[in-house]
């Protein structure tokens, strides 16, 4: 195992002071032999690990401890742009899901006008019945009051 795998397999997020520190820590437990070297911060998220992201590659001349420390930077670096990704891909799933709602609402609110419109069609119909029946009772009062008056003069006449 390298030095930068074990530094990415077994270390939880660091920060680069502590990389370098981690890196120096391991380089001398390399020298003085096998053996357990822990490599923590308190953290419980260890760095990722596989292969460098393909938009960097070491230049030359750069030692060990630097480029082990800039494949651990990196390494947080893209696995904090895929968290990113991640969020920015729950939010288009979260967005698609407003939209269906969106869509959902103005459907309801079709439904809502159009039993407004069957509530006040039956609201008129009840206004022209009773404004019918008034105009009925009125008929028959004034027929009533005819009635009454052709009878009241027809008894005052002599028989």
């Amino acid at each position: 195992m390298t030095l930068s795998t074990e530094i990415l397999t077994r270390s939880p997020l660091l920060g680069a002071d502590d990389i370098e520190g981690e890196i120096g820590n391991l380089i001398h437990s390399a020298r003085r032999g096998p053996g357990i070297r822990a490599v923590t911060n308190g953290s419980d998220r260890p760095l990722p690990n596989g292969p460098m992201p393909d938009y960097v590659e070491h230049k030359e001349g750069v030692n060990q401890v630097g480029k082990l420390s800039a494949e651990a930077v990196v390494r947080e670096y893209d696995a904090a742009v895929k968290e990113i990704e991640a969020l920015g891909a729950e939010l288009s799933e979260a967005a698609k899901k407003c939209e269906a709602m969106v869509a959902g609402v103005h459907a309801m609110v079709g439904e809502i006008k159009e039993l407004a419109a069957n509530y006040r069609e039956e609201g008129k119909r009840y206004f022209l019945q009773i404004e019918d029946c008034s105009l009925m009772t009125s008929e028959v009062r004034t027929v009533c009051e005819t009635l009454k008056k052709k009878i009241a003069a027809g008894s005052s006449l002599p028989a």
